[in-house]
């Protein structure tokens, strides 16, 4: 019981807790800003365990906008076999927010805010939707998943949060070789409560596991200045290129939460959406022609990974959804990695100017189809349009 990483429980099994698990626990914690850390299988699992918090009967708030294996989950599992209510609202829409939260009234005990989202980057006032919270519905928590800035870009536990949750699969861990999820507070109740979770579910992630995790998170600072970096060069890059319709990046002034970003994060992150010029054909072509970066879901990691989540983490979103949104089959996701960011840029610029020539080549075809034919063949020696 002595043990600083048996949280003063001692160690008794190890599923409910380990020294490695404990270590890492701690690092992850303090990391965050915050005095508990519980650790899971995946980050689905740390999702998981944060909805055990609530009851059938009561109701979660999410921003729309959301990661695509949780608005699955909430939709398909939490709502139709817990019990659960679930509303998704915009939550850069201060009135949309309010409205649904007094319409649920005490129901309404959980919030779940991605910021930036994934896929489309969208950037929320943590400590705006705390205060609301706190002054409409105090009896709800707010919960952020952190995942695309991770612990080194922003803390939302020092901006009201009163969760915090991550796929430690991504940046924390960031070599693409462990599956986990972690949920950190600094509630005390909260807290006991994860843990009896923890180790009722038993969803918790081997020692071997938090090892390499930990190992990861001794780098996590280099490896965010260096995707940051390369981030930012890219999104400059893109702005620029004629194969892009649109860049989506919180370093960007053109981002319409840019100052929110600037305020709240330390740093940009190195995730960013962009539009390619045409439709689906165009962006497939983008990513067929593609060499350094990646075709794969995942992110965080040290290599650079492309993907289009219409077709791959947001197929699941209902087709409505998606194009409310604006998550349409143009939509490309990039993770930016550490490598060479000469070598990203040409490569990105190699596999637009593909997609680029592609589209003028349909457009000629096009163009062609609407023009009169002329026909060999002659009335009076000459020859003649045939409309």
């Amino acid at each position: 019981r002595n043990d600083p990483n048996s949280f003063g429980m001692g160690f008794e099994y190890s599923r409910t807790g380990n020294p490695t698990r404990g270590v890492f626990e701690r690092a992850v914690a303090a990391a965050e800003k915050a005095k508990y850390c519980v650790a899971f299988s995946s980050g689905s699992a740390a999702t998981s365990a944060v909805v055990h918090l609530l009851s059938p009967g009561e109701r979660i708030l999410s921003i729309d906008d959301v990661y695509g294996g949780t608005q699955r989950y909430f939709r398909k599992v939490v709502h139709p076999r817990m019990g659960i209510e679930i509303d998704f609202v915009d939550f850069g829409d201060n009135q949309a927010v309010l409205s649904k939260m007094l319409t649920g009234g005490d129901k309404t005990k959980l919030l779940w805010l991605e910021t930036p989202t994934n896929p489309t980057l969208k950037v929320t006032d943590i400590d705006k939707v705390s205060t609301m919270t706190k002054r409409f519905n105090a009896n709800a928590l707010l919960c952020v998943d952190n995942t695309f800035c991770s612990p080194y870009f922003q803390n939302p536990l020092e901006h009201g949060a009163d969760i915090v949750v991550h796929s430690v699969t991504k940046y924390i861990n960031g070599h693409s070789d462990v599956v986990m999820g972690v949920v950190c507070t600094n509630d005390e109740e909260i807290y006991a409560q994860l843990r009896f979770v923890q180790n009722g579910v038993g969803a918790v992630p081997s020692p071997f596991d938090c090892y390499l995790a930990h190992r990861g998170l001794k780098t996590l600072h280099l490896r965010m200045e260096a995707a940051a970096r390369n981030a930012n060069a890219i999104a400059l890059f893109l702005e620029d290129h004629q194969g892009v319709t649109k860049v989506v990046y919180p370093g960007l002034k053109s981002h319409p939460q840019h100052d929110i970003a600037t305020r709240q994060q330390n740093g940009y992150g190195a995730m960013i959406t962009f539009y390619c010029i045409g439709k689906r054909e165009q962006s497939a072509i983008v990513l067929q022609n593609l060499r350094v970066f990646a075709l794969a879901e995942s992110l965080g990691a040290v290599e650079s990974l492309a993907e289009c989540p219409s077709l791959m983490t947001h197929a699941s979103v209902p087709d409505e959804q998606r194009a409310l949104l604006g998550i349409d089959d143009t939509l490309i996701r990039l993770s930016v990695g550490i490598e060479s960011c000469a070598d990203l840029v040409a490569d990105l610029d190699n596999a637009l100017n593909a997609a680029v020539k592609n589209k003028q080549e349909q457009d000629k075809q096009k163009q062609s189809s609407f023009l009169p034919k002329v026909e060999s063949g002659s009335r009076e020696g000459g020859g003649y349009w045939d409309w």
